[in-house]
């Protein structure tokens, strides 16, 4: 790979580690907006998941239109609303105002893993775009880490949840300029759109990787279809689009009840904000540790083997974290082995959707896959929030949830190896 090709990769890692942060930021947030407004953890599941929502929308649309108008477009306005929703966030006087915000910047942030997922996949080459791929999503632990880090740092300085909201927000303007220089549109898309100046632009960009120019463009892929979620099934697209979706769904609702649920469990178990930061902040250490360690397996051993393996194990690590310990160092570490094993399930679909689906279908199928699937992300923080409301208690909770990791086992294992 050309030195441009992993400054394309480098710069969408980084991207998605200020997702990580900006969906964790209400996390992050959430000991306090309850204590302050005083809600209730029924409320407060609603709110948690509202980027949720937000994210789950955006990669479906916003997935589709990276397809149709290119990814660096996409990636750019993507990026602009994730700044205004973390803004206006910050302003939020009640529940209402700041379930919007929470919604319009998980619209950017779906959109944006759609659209660097399927660049990443077409800038990197056959032998490193399994690694590439997992990298890309091991970002967001990265960012969820660091912010974590600044995120404690900031509630012990000035006790104000909403200077979390307001450092997403500089953080994300400042990556703006690097994207705008240093991220070209991607070959793939430009051969499958076709535009008028796409000649032009793909030699441009094969010049700056050291490439020779192309005389023409290739011929159009014979029976290529217009991209929407109806052409992901048709054409063959239809089973493993079902079997993919279904997977993230439950694997990604138990991610996210760890994810969000996290921090508030560990503060009604009588510890402080700062100290329930730092067992997320483990959490996402062994999210980080996950993804690099199956991203370089994936370079040697088969890839669904190890993604079913991970989603059961998440399962007997949760229920372990339901059992009633109680010791912070117990927690951090139980927490962190449970996010390892679940993360690992998450990232490893990545791979095996960027495989999956044609260029022409590559950021719609990988948007479609997610958005409904990120279906999970949301429902997952709503039913913990509303058994907890219930009465149950972390055991029963832990369990129900956990039961997702091996739905998502029987999905992939059902799967076809296309790829």
């Amino acid at each position: 790979m050309h030195r441009r090709q992993w400054v394309v990769v480098a710069l969408c890692i980084a991207l998605n580690a200020l997702d990580g942060f900006d969906v964790l930021a209400i996390s992050f947030a959430a000991p306090g907006i309850a204590q302050e407004w005083g809600i209730d953890r029924a409320v407060l599941g609603l709110v948690l998941s509202m980027e949720l929502l937000g994210m789950a929308t955006g990669s479906v649309l916003i997935g589709n239109l990276a397809d149709r108008i290119g990814r660096r477009p996409t990636i750019l306005a993507c990026l602009a609303l994730m700044v205004a929703g973390m803004v206006l966030s910050a302003t939020a006087r009640d529940v209402t105002w700041l379930s919007a915000t929470r919604l319009a910047t998980g619209l950017g942030i779906g959109g944006m893993i759609s659209a660097t997922s399927a660049m990443v996949a077409e800038f990197s080459n056959t032998k490193r775009r399994s690694l590439n791929m997992v990298l890309n999503i091991a970002g967001y632990s990265v960012g969820a880490i660091l912010g974590g880090l600044v995120a404690a740092a900031l509630l012990e300085r000035t006790g104000d949840w909403r200077s979390v909201f307001l450092f997403g927000a500089a953080a994300t303007l400042a990556i703006l300029p690097l994207l705008w220089f240093f991220l070209p549109e991607s070959i793939d898309s430009l051969i499958a759109r076709r535009p008028a100046d796409a000649l032009d632009r793909v030699n441009r960009t094969l010049l700056s990787l050291g490439r020779d120019p192309l005389g023409t463009l290739p011929d159009p892929v014979t029976g290529a279809v217009k991209p929407s979620p109806l052409a992901l099934f048709t054409g063959g697209h239809a089973r493993v689009t079902l079997l993919l979706t279904v997977a993230y769904f439950a694997q990604i609702m138990l991610f996210y009840f760890v994810q969000k649920w996290v921090p508030k469990i560990i503060v009604d178990m009588g510890h402080t904000p700062a100290e329930a930061t730092r067992v997320l902040v483990a959490a996402n250490i062994g999210s980080l540790a996950s993804a690099v360690l199956i991203g370089l397996a994936s370079q040697k051993l088969p890839l669904r083997p190890l993604v079913m393996g991970s989603m059961v194990a998440g399962f007997f690590a949760i229920a372990l974290f339901g059992s009633g310990l109680s010791g912070l160092g117990a927690l951090s570490l139980v927490v962190a082995v449970a996010a390892f094993c679940i993360n690992a399930g998450v990232v490893g679909l990545y791979p095996i959707m960027g495989a999956t689906f044609p260029a022409h279908l590559r950021a719609s199928g990988i948007g479609f896959v997610i958005g409904v699937g990120r279906g999970g992300s949301a429902i997952g923080p709503i039913v913990a929030g509303a058994m907890f409301a219930a009465g149950s208690g972390l055991l029963p909770v832990s369990l129900a949830l956990g039961a997702g990791g091996l739905v998502a086992a029987l999905m992939v294992w059902l799967l076809v190896r296309r790829w």
